[in-house]
């Protein structure tokens, strides 16, 4: 019996864990909000194989490299709701629109989007469009989608565990906040699923994720005193830019 309550519990956080982070059609469950944390990067995994079928697929007709790129930014946009991608709008808008605290999420709460928050998104959007350009043409897709969508979810867990929710209200506070241990589990996972796809380029990766987590971090922390789910789809987005960058770099 605690063994199945324990499968119960694990099959219920994985769950949980797609349901917060995409759209994908699920069965009935308890939501454990980020007590599921630790699975995210398993989420992550999933999502980047499922585009990279996709993609695969495009290749196999003949689509060039810059058009199969552009598909892959617009299905992983699809299949998560374009919630990173709208965190990282509103975050830059947020965060760099305000002048004080209040202002900054009050900024950040507006769905509008503003100057900021348009040059961040086309920005991310074309340095990961030109990295994925280089990662399909050497034909290394498929692992370095599992990584980046593994490694980038695990920031996430981190920065929700590090950083107090900024506001009373909102989905960070909603959704909660994991312990030390649970983020860790998430790194673990993202690493064993990181190293088993894209070997030593992960030392690489990791190392740009963590610089461009913490500088987020801690500017979230001086600008607003903490996270929201905004900074946490803004961290995604960067991480998921980091390893995809330094994937792109390792390519013979």
């Amino acid at each position: 019996m605690p063994n199945s309550d324990t499968a119960g519990r694990v099959w219920g956080d994985i769950l949980s864990g797609f349901a917060l982070l995409t759209r994908l059609p699920l069965p009935d469950h308890s939501p454990r909000g980020a007590g599921s944390a630790w699975g995210w990067p398993l989420v992550g995994a999933v999502v980047g194989g499922l585009v990279a079928v996709a993609a695969a697929t495009a290749q196999a007709i003949g689509l060039p490299a810059g058009v199969t790129a552009a598909l892959v930014l617009a299905l992983l946009a699809a299949l998560t709701g374009g919630l990173h991608e709208d965190g990282l709008a509103d975050t830059a808008d947020g965060l760099f629109g305000g002048w004080t605290r209040d202002r900054r999420l009050e900024i950040m709460k507006d769905s509008r989007i503003g100057s900021y928050g348009a040059l961040a998104l086309i920005f991310v959007m074309l340095a990961k469009w030109s990295a994925l350009v280089a990662i399909v043409t050497a034909e290394g897709l498929a692992p370095a989608l599992i990584a980046a969508g593994a490694l980038s979810r695990a920031a996430m867990a981190v920065v929700m565990a590090s950083l107090p929710p900024a506001r009373d209200t909102g989905l960070s506070r909603s959704v909660g906040r994991p312990g030390g241990k649970t983020a860790a589990v998430a790194v673990g996972l993202a690493l064993v699923i990181g190293g088993a796809a894209i070997g030593p380029a992960l030392l690489a990766a990791l190392a740009l994720i963590t610089l461009t987590t913490t500088a987020l971090a801690l500017i979230a922390r001086a600008r607003i005193g903490g996270q929201t789910g905004d900074i946490l789809g803004a961290t995604q987005q960067l991480a998921d830019l980091a390893a995809l960058t330094m994937i792109a770099a390792a390519l013979p």
